[in-house]
């Protein structure tokens, strides 16, 4: 009985150190619901995302009483293949005032609230989310302590063009990035003008035809 008994004592803690390590990671799957998930840091009157998308302005999200506020031509996106940017709008004490900067997202977020704070904090030191691979670079999961967060960075803009994923831990009592685990590369690409793309690099091989005789100067009598 007693036996048994550890039998199924051991069973139950392999199964939930299974769970721990095997959770399902969610994923980040656009820039716009990353950005709506802002809490900001300040007792913000009214705050509004604004997105401009060939100079149209549409407001994503909306917070307080709504205050006017003056359109901007300039603003920030977190992943570069955008072609639309972002702005945000908020009011504080009677003053409005506008983010166009990423770095300004900053003091605007202050301590991380979120798991998608979390990836803007860690954007802001130069790691993307990659809204086309967010399998390995746009994803994550956490527990009581920390954010693990799949990001990718360009590696490279030079030939080959480079991206590699990493796995950022994010701790929620300090907001800091407290370890960083390299995962490989998922991306490199060559183009038509690298000295180095293997696919134009060829080897010449000079055969001489073998059922053809090399001719020989006919030499004539005297």
């Amino acid at each position: 009985m007693i036996k048994s008994t550890t039998k199924i004592n051991f069973t139950l803690f392999f199964l939930i150190g299974v769970l721990a390590f095997s959770q399902e990671k969610k994923k980040f799957f656009n820039t716009q619901n990353v950005l709506a998930r802002i809490i900001p840091n300040d007792n913000i009157d009214f705050w509004a995302l604004v997105r401009n998308n060939y100079g149209k302005n549409e407001e994503l999200k909306t917070s307080g009483t709504k205050k006017d506020y003056v359109p901007q031509f300039s603003g920030f996106n977190i992943t570069p293949t955008e072609d639309s940017f972002y702005y945000i709008v908020y009011s504080k004490g009677g003053k409005t005032d506008y983010i166009t900067e990423i770095a300004g997202l900053k003091d605007f977020i202050g301590k991380i609230d979120n798991a998608e704070e979390a990836a803007l904090s860690a954007v802001l030191e130069g790691y993307l989310i990659d809204e086309q691979f967010v399998n390995v670079a746009g994803n994550y999961y956490e527990d009581k302590t920390n954010y693990y967060l799949d990001l990718g960075k360009v590696t490279s803009k030079e030939c080959p063009y480079e991206k590699k994923y990493y796995t950022l831990t994010v701790n929620k009592a300090t907001s800091k990035i407290s370890q960083v685990k390299e995962n490989g590369t998922y991306i490199e690409l060559y183009t038509k003008k690298c000295p180095n793309n293997p696919r134009l690099l060829k080897i010449e091989k000079k055969e001489e035809p073998k059922d053809e005789q090399k001719k020989k100067p006919i030499r004539t009598r005297k």
